[in-house]
């Protein structure tokens, strides 16, 4: 049996916790909160055992073998740096780090001590995507030429979502961290993404963040394919999360917001779906939304290859190209032109 540690008592912990009832390997045994009250109410909620007042402590306890990071993401360093000194497998939530820079020192705390590592990026493992990547694999639409794919919602759920300069940006690097990784999840992790341009702007929120809560962004492949990119703070109704793929041969779309379940309600009923902004009216829930978006699917993946003692399909080194993608995307944006791709050498050696 795995034992797990999440450090972490949020919305994206909630989920990981969910995710693991799903994993028949693996059990719960310990939470971390920056609040101490909170991971209380975290342990209680979900029968984690122990709550630690400190990462170091969790990270420690022997009753723990993996730790999740799911944390604001500048905690994610520290974090990493903690649970990679006591030789614990490590599974960080996405964005990996704020800056390609931040991420490259994950990248090398992990190698340096040599635990596993594990890259929480949830759309890839997300039924519908996964069953559109093996139509994709199986020539179903010919060769793959062009992506569009879109997440979008009417804005974070968290305080510290919202500073950008603490963040690291607004909606691209929060949302578009995981298009970019389905885009090279459907186009092949070898054919590197050479040049981007993007557009971002803060549309509706300037009362809250100095981030972007609208970008665009277009990602050039080295093998000539497209995908366009869209991330939204600003749209109201639910999660958007919609993929259209083109192919030679066809063309296939993925949308996890058109749900069997809808109505029109006058009375609330309690939780809907993330971000649905509205309790009565017309209403769209998602049923088993934690496994609708792959977090059950990751979970159980990241388990099984840490028990076996094998390379997950998503790691940190994932996650450092994703960040080093996004950080010319965001390069793009203050230019207003195309912007070369560089990737550390320690990922794609020259």
């Amino acid at each position: 049996m795995i034992r797990v540690g999440i450090l972490g008592s949020g919305f994206i912990a909630d989920s990981y916790a969910d995710s693991l009832l799903d994993v028949r390997n693996a059990v719960l045994t310990a939470n971390y909160s920056r609040n101490p009250s909170r991971a209380a109410e975290f342990a209680e909620r979900w029968s984690s055992g122990a709550s630690f007042d400190s990462m170091e402590a969790l990270c420690a306890s022997p009753e723990v073998d993996l730790v999740v990071i799911a944390l604001p993401n500048e905690a994610h360093v520290q974090a990493a740096r903690i649970a990679a000194a006591v030789g614990k497998g490590i599974i960080c939530t996405k964005p990996l780090a704020r800056t390609a820079a931040e991420a490259q020192q994950i990248v090398d705390l992990a190698r340096e001590a040599g635990v596993w590592h594990g890259y929480a990026e949830s759309s890839v493992f997300s039924p519908n995507i996964q069953k559109a990547y093996e139509m994709v694999q199986a020539g179903g639409i010919g060769d793959l030429l062009t992506m569009r794919a879109r997440e979008a919602h009417s804005g974070p759920h968290a305080a510290h979502f919202w500073d950008a300069d603490t963040a690291g940006g607004g909606a691209l690097l929060d949302m578009g961290c995981h298009t970019v990784e389905s885009a090279r999840h459907f186009f092949g992790k070898d054919n590197h993404v050479t040049e981007v341009f993007a557009y971002g702007a803060t549309m509706v929120h300037g009362d809250k963040t100095t981030g972007e809560d609208t970008a665009v962004a277009m990602l050039k492949f080295e093998g000539g394919q497209l995908a366009v990119i869209e991330s939204s703070w600003v749209e109201k109704g639910g999660m958007q999360l919609r993929h259209e793929l083109v192919g030679s041969a066809g063309r296939l779309v993925t949308d996890t917001s058109v749900t069997p379940v809808w109505g029109f309600i006058e009375n609330p009923v309690g939780y809907l779906v993330e971000k649905s902004d509205a309790d009565t009216g017309w209403v769209y829930p998602v049923p088993e939304e934690t496994r609708a978006y792959g977090f059950s699917q990751q979970m159980r993946h990241f388990v099984d290859s840490f028990a076996a003692g094998t390379q997950p399909s998503e790691t940190f080194d994932d996650g450092l190209v994703v960040n080093t993608i996004l950080d010319a995307c965001y390069r793009a944006m203050a230019s207003r032109t195309w912007e070369p791709v560089v990737y550390p050498n320690a990922v794609f050696p020259s």
